[in-house]
């Protein structure tokens, strides 16, 4: 995913986030996004099979994201 944006499908953006922990709430045309213990990495996904860039991006970013608040965490003894 890091390297090509291209040809995602949903199913393959479902997968890595509930690989990392995320919670999918499925929604009439969207699906909400969110991460259990930082409710703060939330995002929406559309209803496509081919999902548009931009979400296959802040799938990364998102993920990215939810490993560096682990690291912070664990360094902090929590």
């Amino acid at each position: 995913m890091r390297r090509s944006k291209s040809n995602w499908k949903l199913r393959d953006v479902v997968a890595l986030y509930e690989g990392f922990g995320f919670i999918i709430e499925h929604g009439s045309k969207h699906d909400k996004v969110y991460h259990p213990d930082y409710p703060v990495l939330n995002e929406t996904l559309p209803r496509h099979r081919k999902l548009p860039k931009a979400y296959v991006s802040n799938a990364v970013k998102l993920v990215d994201k939810l490993m560096e608040l682990q690291h912070t965490s664990r360094k902090r003894g929590h």
